[in-house]
C-alpha cells in the first residue's frame, strides 16, 4: 500500500503483522517509533475504527511527539479514513458521555499514566474510587508519610520519610497491597515501611485520593476484581501498541496484558540493550518473557541503523556484545564507514573541558550539532565553567546549571551567612531547611566567628563579616563543617537516584573550593560564574538559537547529535563505582555506554582524565573498559 512505501522491508513486515501477539526488537536509531505510528495508520487505512487502537507510552513527550507523527501520516494520505479525526488535539482526547466510553474516533496516544487517570474517572467507582477523585504529586505523598510517621512516633532521624516513600512506591510498582507488603517486610525498615504503607494507603482512600503508582495499580485492580469493567475496555480496545517496552514494571505488564486479553491484537516494541531504568523500578526482563506469556509471538527484528556511521556502530555493538543476560541485536547501516572515535586522555578535568572547547571552536561547525554526555549530573561542573569562560552558549537538557541548583545555592547560603551573618536572604533560606538544622548552624558559625575574632585583634564586632577570611578554615573545610553540623547530606539524599545525584552535586562544590585558599575568593568566584548565566540565561535559550547541549546520558536517551562527546571514561565514574560489585549494574551501565555511542551521528569523542578532581579530592582511575572494549582499529588517540 502506498502509506508503507517509505519502510524498508524489515519496518514493513513488522508494520503489516496486525493479528495477534507481535515482538518487534527495535535496535538504536532502527526507527522503532516509526513502525508503531505507521502501524496505527495502516490499521485504520484497513477499515479498523480509530477508537479500537490504544498506543501507550512513557513520557508525555514521547507520547506528544506519536500524536504529532501519526496526525501528519493520517493527513499526508488522503486514502486513509480520516474524516474522524480534526485536529491533533482529538488524539487521546477521552471523553465521558453518559457513562460511556468516547474517544472522539480517534486513536488514544498517551502515557499509562494519563490513561489510567482517566479510566479511573469513568469506572474507579466500582473499587470505591469516586469520579472527582484527587492525584496526589510526590510533594503531596512525601507530605502525608510525614504526617503519618508522626502519629505513629516514628522519628524522622530513624528513617527518611522520602526512603519510607519510595519503599511504598516500589511495593505498587510490584502490586503489592499493603496486606501484601507485610508478609514480605523483612528487619526494623521493612516493618516501618509496613505500617505506613497501610495508614498511607487507609488515608487516601478515605479522602478519596490516589498518588501517581496508584494509578497503575488500581486500574489493575479494577480489571482484576470487575470482569465486566475488564471486558468493556478490553473489549474496546482491538489493537493495543506499547512503546518502550523494555522499560515496563510490573504493574505496566500486567495492564498491558489485561488490556489486550479480548482481542489478543498486542504489539510491543523495546530493545533490551537500552534497558537503563532500574532505579526506577524497570525490569527488562519483561520484554524477555514475552514469548514465554505468548507463545504463538511474531518476532521482529529491526537492526538496520538510520543514524550512525559504521565505525561508531561497530564500537556500540563490540561494548554491548559483553553482555548475557539479554539478546543483544547486531545493528549495521548503509551509512558511510565514517570517522574513527577519537580518543583523549586529558591531563585532568579542567584539561578535559578545554579539549572540548577547542574542537568545538575548531571545527566551524553550527553549535547545535554537538552534545556534551556525563554519567553523573555533578559532572557538568567544569564544562559549564570553561563554556562560560570561552562564551559558548550551551543549554542543559533537563535541568539547571550547576550554581543554581538548589541543594548548591543550599550550602552557598550557609556559606555567605558565615561571611556575612548580615545577610538576611541567605537567612531565609537557610533557616527554611529546619530551626533546629539552623540553631546547629548558628553555633558553628558562632564558634568559626568567636575563633576569628580572638586570634585576630581586627575584628572588632561579633556580628561583621569576617574580613579577608585568613583566620577562618579553607572553604572545602568550611563546606565539610557545615555539612557536618546541620547534616544537610540527609535532607538531600533519600535513596533515590536523583538523590544520589543532589548530593554528588554538593560534593562536588568541594571541587571548586579546593582550589581557593580563602572564603571571601571562593565566595566572589562562584558569583560571578552564577552572573554569567544568569543574565544570558544559557541552560535556557530558546529554541531556535545555537547551543550545545550537556545532559546526562540517561537524559539523552532517544536523542541524536551529529557531534557527541562523552567524558568521564573512567573507572569507578564510568562503569559508576556502585555498580563495580554488582554483575547486574555492571550490565545496565554497559547498556548505558551503548546508549550513549549510539547518539552519535558523524563523530564520537570519548575522553577520560589522568587525574581528576572530583569531589574535592584528586584521584588517579584506571580508563574505562567500555573504551578498553572498542577494537584499536576504530579509534583514534588524540
Amino acid at each position: 500500500m502506498d502509506i508503507l512505501k517509505d519502510l524498508d522491508p524489515a519496518q514493513k513486515e513488522a508494520v503489516l503483522a496486525t493479528e495477534g501477539p507481535v515482538l518487534i526488537m527495535a535496535g538504536a536509531g532502527s526507527g522503532k517509533t516509526r513502525v508503531l505510528t505507521y502501524k496505527v495508520a495502516y490499521l485504520i487505512s484497513k477499515g479498523i475504527k480509530p477508537s479500537n487502537i490504544i498506543a501507550v507510552t512513557f513520557t508525555n513527550k514521547a507520547a506528544n511527539e506519536m500524536k504529532e507523527r501519526v496526525y501528519q501520516l493520517l493527513h499526508r494520505h488522503p486514502g486513509v479514513a480520516t474524516t474522524t479525526i480534526g485536529s491533533r488535539d482529538s488524539i487521546a482526547s477521552l471523553q465521558n458521555d453518559n457513562n460511556r466510553l468516547t474517544i472522539n474516533d480517534s486513536p488514544y496516544v498517551g502515557t499509562f499514566h494519563a490513561f489510567c487517570a482517566k479510566l479511573l474517572r469513568f469506572d474507579g467507582k466500582h473499587i470505591g474510587i469516586p469520579s472527582g477523585y484527587l492525584i496526589y504529586d510526590s510533594s503531596d505523598s512525601l507530605s502525608l508519610v510525614k504526617s503519618i510517621m508522626k502519629d505513629l512516633d516514628i522519628p524522622p532521624k530513624s528513617f527518611k520519610p522520602s526512603s519510607i516513600l519510595n519503599a511504598i512506591s516500589g511495593a505498587k510498582g510490584e502490586l503489592l497491597l499493603p496486606s501484601d507488603y507485610a508478609q514480605f517486610a523483612r528487619g526494623y525498615f521493612g516493618e516501618t515501611v509496613s505500617k505506613v504503607y497501610n495508614l498511607y494507603q487507609k488515608t487516601l482512600l478515605e479522602i478519596n485520593a490516589c498518588d501517581f503508582d496508584d494509578l497503575l495499580m488500581q486500574t489493575v485492580k479494577l480489571f482484576e476484581t470487575s470482569p465486566q469493567i475488564l471486558e468493556k475496555w478490553a473489549g474496546r480496545f482491538e489493537y493495543v501498541l506499547v512503546d518502550e517496552y523494555q522499560d515496563v514494571n510490573t504493574s505496566q505488564y500486567q495492564l498491558t496484558k489485561l488490556l489486550a486479553s479480548t482481542h489478543g491484537n498486542l504489539t510491543v516494541v523495546g530493545d533490551a540493550s537500552q534497558a537503563i531504568y532500574s532505579f526506577r523500578g524497570a525490569d527488562f526482563r519483561n520484554i524477555l518473557n514475552f514469548k514465554n506469556d505468548f507463545p504463538s509471538a511474531k518476532v521482529f527484528n529491526l537492526e538496520q541503523n538510520y543514524r550512525s556511521t559504521g565505525n561508531i556502530l561497530s564500537a556500540a555493538n563490540k561494548i554491548i556484545s559483553q553482555n548475557a543476560s539479554h539478546p543483544v541485536l547486531k545493528l549495521w547501516t548503509q551509512n558511510d564507514t565514517g570517522e574513527k572515535i577519537s580518543v583523549y586522555g586529558a591531563m585532568n578535568e579542567v584539561d578535559e573541558a578545554n579539549f572540548i572547547v577547542d574542537r568545538i571552536f575548531g571545527s566551524r561547525l553550527p553549535l547545535s550539532s554537538f552534545a556534551i554526555l556525563y554519567r553523573t549530573n555533578a559532572q557538568s561542573r567544569t564544562v559549564e565553567e570553561a563554556f562560560l569562560h570561552s562564551n559558548i552558549p550551551y543549554k542543559l537538557y533537563g535541568g539547571v546549571s550547576f550554581y543554581a541548583r538548589k541543594e548548591v545555592k543550599d550550602v552557598m547560603a550557609y556559606l555567605r551567612l558565615i561571611a556575612n551573618p548580615r545577610d538576611t536572604v541567605s537567612k531565609n533560606r537557610t533557616f527554611k531547611l529546619g530551626k533546629r538544622r539552623f540553631e546547629k548552624f548558628d553555633e558553628l558559625r558562632e564558634k568559626l566567628t568567636l575563633r576569628g575574632i580572638g586570634s585576630d585583634p581586627r575584628h572588632k564586632k561579633h556580628d561583621d563579616d569576617v574580613g579577608e577570611g585568613r583566620t577562618l578554615p579553607k572553604p572545602i573545610e568550611l563546606i565539610d563543617k557545615v555539612l557536618e553540623a546541620t547534616d544537610y547530606l540527609k535532607v538531600i539524599d533519600d535513596g533515590t537516584e536523583e538523590g544520589l545525584s543532589r548530593v554528588e552535586n554538593v560534593k562536588e562544590l568541594k571541587s571548586v573550593a579546593a582550589d581557593f585558599e580563602n572564603l571571601p575568593q571562593f565566595l566572589e568566584n562562584v558569583t560571578l560564574m552564577e552572573g554569567k548565566v544568569a543574565p544570558e540565561k544559557s541552560y535556557e535559550l530558546p529554541i531556535e538559537k545555537d547551543f550545545v547541549t550537556l545532559m546526562t546520558i540517561h537524559a539523552a536517551k532517544g536523542l541524536e547529535f551529529d557531534n557527541v562527546f562523552i567524558v568521564g571514561m573512567e573507572e569507578g565514574l564510568f562503569p559508576h563505582s556502585r555498580s563495580m560489585l554488582d554483575p547486574g549494574q555492571i550490565e545496565e551501565e554497559r547498556r548505558l555506554a551503548y546508549v550513549g555511542l549510539t547518539r552519535a551521528r558523524k563523530k564520537l569523542y570519548l575522553s577520560y582524565a589522568a587525574n581528576r578532581l572530583y569531589f574535592g579530592t584528586t584521584s588517579a582511575n584506571l580508563v574505562s573498559r567500555f573504551i578498553i572494549d572498542i577494537p584499536e582499529e576504530l579509534v583514534t588517540a588524540i
